[in-house]
């Protein structure tokens, strides 16, 4: 399965061999689900503002609103008696009702983070996923949402008990709490979780929750307490749901996995574990490749094994994370979304902050004496950082800077794709190649600037010397797809700080291997002389 397009044929142009290191990715993350009336499972992924509906026997998946449509960031999903979807829109600020024959409407805006949504006897009931969120109940007719509860710890997706109360989880307190539907305070009713993201009730009345930093999945008896864990897997769970006959599924946020939680607590795969991005990437001397994919960092084996060294629910994880490079020993450097650069110590789990409240931060790259050069596309500038946090700037009035590379005297290459061209930066900035599309990524091997074209799907190689350029591959599946404009999301206020822009990142390892960041497809590329 592949999110980008099942034809999707990427070519190498002669004498380079073009391979996938690791497999396309078939969602773009998974949060929300529900089961619909027709059997199929409903995912939403708000990372790539879609929608798909996902065989439960074969997990074929079916995209039900694509990208680029107008639903942006979906986080939750519930459907009333008449079919009618209704998505929260986590990044947006607003619930959407989709009816079955795809006409699309907002019923509810001004809802910052709204998140977990459920319908009960056609009655709609949303929170906002943020800190100080509220509990609502909403009117597909457009009257004004009633509010329930207020200044509540990020509470996330909620569910009707047998007992006719409301129950959600409140993630910063790791607790379980339930609010009367018809008004009055709400109360906790359960603690001790490791961030509890989603409560449901399956068929006999049992809530079952899921836990994203342990990887439970947790039923229990709301009259006793009693609590039985019924599956122990990976973490960076999102959501779960039920099936008329009791079976259970359960969604990845991190990786975008959908799973049936057997009687055994043993998965049966729906759709495997992909990529929301990758976005930056890099080779460490060693020959060890990772890659930045906004809610982990990726690891890559030779033989296209994805490992998580760290993910959003670890503690000292950076942050939604963009560019990444190569560090001293067991360090790398990354970027966030929230405008910091950070060096990572894998040994330790510890991330040391070297700048911060910069503006929508891109690739960076290493220099000879132990600082960075990073691409701050929000302020049009390039800057270098040293590892005791003193920043320079090094250009300005660049066009959305993006893709950094560093030549052995020291000077930079770096990619503008407001402007259509690479520029060179070495005291002043100038122009070396001009014409492209949105150029993004950037590499050098031997005297060739290699580059990422995410506009025209190509990787160019120009020579530094004559200034010849080739086409050395094309059909790349990087950025959207073609004809295709995806709404820029605009993140979650008080947890991922926007805009969350992607972007396609280039590495050259020591071999001579380029490595792409088809975040188009979620894979990574090579790109080896054949």
């Amino acid at each position: 399965m592949n999110r980008y397009g099942e034809n999707t044929q990427p070519q190498a142009a002669a004498g380079w061999q073009l391979a996938r290191l690791s497999s396309p990715s078939a969602l773009f993350g998974a949060n929300g689900m529900r089961m619909g009336s027709d059997g199929q499972l409903y995912v939403v992924q708000a990372f790539g503002s879609q929608v798909s509906a996902v065989d439960t026997g074969s997990g074929a998946c079916e995209t039900i609103s694509p990208v680029g449509g107008p639903i942006v960031a979906p986080d939750d999903i519930a459907f009333d008696s008449h079919d009618v979807m209704y998505v929260t829109e986590v990044m947006s600020a607003r619930v959407s009702a989709r009816t079955p024959s795809g006409e699309v409407r907002v019923i509810a805006d001004n809802v910052p983070a709204a998140n977990g949504i459920t319908a009960y006897q056609d009655r709609l009931f949303m929170d906002e996923c943020r800190p100080g969120g509220r509990l609502f109940e909403l009117y597909p007719d457009g009257r004004e949402p009633r509010v329930m509860a207020e200044n509540l710890p990020l509470p996330n997706a909620l569910s009707v008990g047998p007992d006719g109360k409301l129950y959600f989880p409140q993630i910063a307190a790791g607790e379980i709490w339930r609010c009367p539907l018809e008004g009055g305070a709400p109360e906790r009713f359960m603690s001790g979780f490791a961030v509890p993201t989603a409560v449901k009730f399956d068929r006999n009345g049992l809530l079952t929750t899921t836990q994203a930093a342990s990887g439970e999945v947790t039923k229990i008896d709301i009259q006793s307490g009693e609590k039985t864990v019924v599956a122990n897997v990976r973490p960076g769970i999102d959501n779960l749901a039920f099936a008329d006959d009791n079976r259970l599924f359960i969604s990845h946020f991190v990786d975008g996995g959908v799973a049936e939680i057997l009687a055994d607590g043993s998965e049966r795969i729906l759709v495997p574990a992909g990529l929301l991005g990758p976005f930056g990437i890099t080779v460490t001397g060693d020959g060890a490749v990772y890659a930045a994919d906004g809610m982990s960092m990726i690891s890559v084996s030779r033989d296209g094994q994805v490992s998580r060294p760290t993910m959003f629910t670890q503690e000292g994880y950076p942050g939604f994370i963009r560019g990444i490079a190569a560090g001293p020993a067991n360090n790398v450097y990354v970027t966030t979304s929230a405008g910091e650069v950070v060096l990572y110590n894998f040994s330790t789990r510890e991330a040391q902050t070297l700048a911060n409240e910069l503006n929508e931060l891109y690739s960076l790259a290493p220099t000879q004496d132990g600082a960075v050069v990073v691409a701050e596309g929000g302020e049009g500038r390039l800057l270098k950082v040293t590892a005791d946090g003193n920043v320079t700037v090094l250009a300005r009035g660049l066009g959305r800077p993006n893709g950094v590379a560093v030549a052995d005297d020291g000077s930079c290459y770096v990619s503008e794709p407001d402007k259509g061209q690479v520029s060179h930066v070495n005291g002043g900035s100038s122009a070396v190649v001009e014409g492209l599309s949105s150029p993004q990524g950037l590499g050098l091997l031997g005297d060739q600037l290699l580059i990422v074209d995410a506009g025209s799907k190509e990787l160019i190689a120009v020579s530094l010397g004559t200034k010849q350029q080739q086409t050395i591959a094309s059909g790349l599946p990087v950025g959207a797809q073609p004809g295709v404009t995806p709404q820029i999301l605009m993140g979650i206020a008080g947890l991922i700080q926007g805009p969350l822009t992607p972007f396609s990142g280039l590495a050259v390892g020591g071999d001579g291997t380029v490595y792409i960041a088809a975040d188009g497809e979620g894979s990574v590329l090579t790109l080896k002389r054949a």
